[in-house]
């Protein structure tokens, strides 16, 4: 098998000054180039799997099964003309694209997608790398620092374009942001919490202690739900995508942005795709760990790109199956709903924790699997009752109100005075009642 011998020599690239470089390029570069061609055919994934739920085609004409489509695309938008309106800050409009993109790129840098590997060089000698970039002991500190960046691109954006609406889309956006990352950073507590550790590798490693049942999906899976409606909410996407809702706010945020510029933003947002796939598939499912990972590492990278690969087909599911809903409805879900959620989440895994150290094996098995039936109970009477609206008639309160002030004397002598002064009307109503009957009874007489 391919690999060192028994008298190799294998140096760890980290403590190598030579080695630690060149692999910082090198990886850099092909994370680079995969995130490109990545954001290039999860457009196509994304047209074709539409068009497939909707009983349409898709993309089909450029090159082989519309393969090329995203050549198509990019050569469109180079010559398409590039517009910056008059009265912008067009500093600002410029660089907001790029302050927009550079951190959807930065916040993979901490995601390992394999083993480590034993590589030779031309010294004769081995180097053990990880299939990564960098993997640092605070490496969830930096996936939340860095997401978060990326809303100062979507305000500067709408701020510097002088335009109401998108200056209305930057809004929206920093408002949604600030209330669904609250959410996701207690959801990357979690795995912290389990893993005792912050590091990216380290929460990855951790999830291999049994296969597959040891992902953090199934120890805890509010968090992960949790966390994925969260990093929806993170990337804009369908249905929190209020910051560019077209039939209120025409574009949204990049409603004066064209060409170039335009398609910077179009790829910031197909690369945060990507980029929260791998986060979530890092920190709940177990990352690059599958069957036969550990004999031959180098299908590590292969089972990352499937699951990163199966989570997009999923946001791209949500987008084609849930419509766009009511900005202060998704507000409230924010702050009503997922947020108490959460703090309950980290309860679930602190109470765990605790007991998982106190208990036996077997009884920590049979408290998660009471802890995995009251959660699919609650999910199932929640979705049961989800769409129903409430019985107005029965919930509504019909108020009587009282001039009288109630039943005692003065209500009576109150009724006394009222007949007192009514008595002459109806006497008079009843006289000219008479006088009626009289001459309709003459009238009669006279005829026959």
């Amino acid at each position: 098998m391919f690999g060192p011998g028994e008298s190799s020599v294998v140096i760890e690239c980290a403590g190598h000054g030579t080695c630690t470089a060149i692999h910082a390029i090198v990886t850099s570069l092909i994370l680079f180039l995969v995130l490109l061609t990545g954001f290039a055919y999860t457009t196509v994934l994304e047209r074709r799997f539409l068009a497939f739920l909707q009983s349409r085609i898709g993309p089909n004409r450029a090159g082989p099964y519309g393969l090329l489509q995203p050549v198509a695309d990019g050569i469109k938008l180079i010559f398409k003309e590039d517009i910056t309106p008059a009265t912008s800050e067009k500093v600002i409009f410029w660089l907001a694209p790029v302050i927009k993109l550079v951190p959807a790129l930065l916040v993979v840098a901490v995601v390992p997608f394999g083993p480590k590997i034993a590589v030779p060089w031309f010294d004769g000698k081995w180097y053990r790398l990880s299939q990564g970039l960098v993997d640092v002991n605070v490496g969830v500190l930096w996936l939340l620092g860095i997401t978060s960046i990326g809303i100062y691109g979507i305000v500067l954006a709408g701020w510097s374009s002088n335009n109401k609406y998108a200056m209305l889309g930057a809004l929206r956006s920093s408002a949604q942001m600030i209330s669904y990352e609250l959410s996701m950073g207690l959801a990357m507590v979690v795995p912290v919490m389990l893993a005792s550790s912050m590091s990216v590798g380290d929460i990855v490693e951790a999830q291999n202690s049994t296969p597959i049942l040891g992902w953090y999906v199934f120890q805890n899976p509010l968090a992960a739900a949790i966390m994925a409606v969260a990093l929806l909410a993170e990337v804009n996407r369908a249905p929190f995508d209020m910051p560019e809702a077209e039939q209120e706010l025409t574009a949204g945020y990049h409603s004066e942005y064209s060409g170039m510029k335009f398609a910077m933003f179009f790829l910031a947002e197909y690369v945060g795709m990507i980029a929260v796939s791998m986060i979530g598939a890092s920190l709940y499912f177990g990352g690059y760990h599958f069957f036969l990972v550990d004999d031959a590492p180098l299908l590590g990278p292969l089972v990352f790109t499937i699951k990163v690969i199966i989570l997009l087909v999923i946001m791209v599911w949500v987008r084609g199956t849930l419509p766009r809903i009511r900005y202060d409805r998704l507000m409230a879900l924010g702050w009503k709903v997922m947020l108490p959620l959460a703090l309950v989440a980290v309860a679930w895994s602190s109470f765990t924790v605790v007991l998982e150290e106190e208990l036996s094996t077997s009884a920590f098995i049979v408290l998660l699997a009471a802890g995995w039936i009251v959660f699919l109970v609650s999910v199932s009477y929640w979705l049961s009752r989800a769409g129903q609206k409430p019985d107005l008639v029965a919930t509504r309160r019909i108020e009587v109100v009282s001039l009288s002030g109630g039943q005692g004397a003065g209500a009576a002598a109150l009724r006394a005075v009222d007949k007192v002064f009514s008595a002459p009307a109806a006497l008079a109503k009843a006289v000219s009642g008479d006088d009626k009957d009289d001459i309709t009874t003459g009238e009669t007489q006279t005829d026959e």
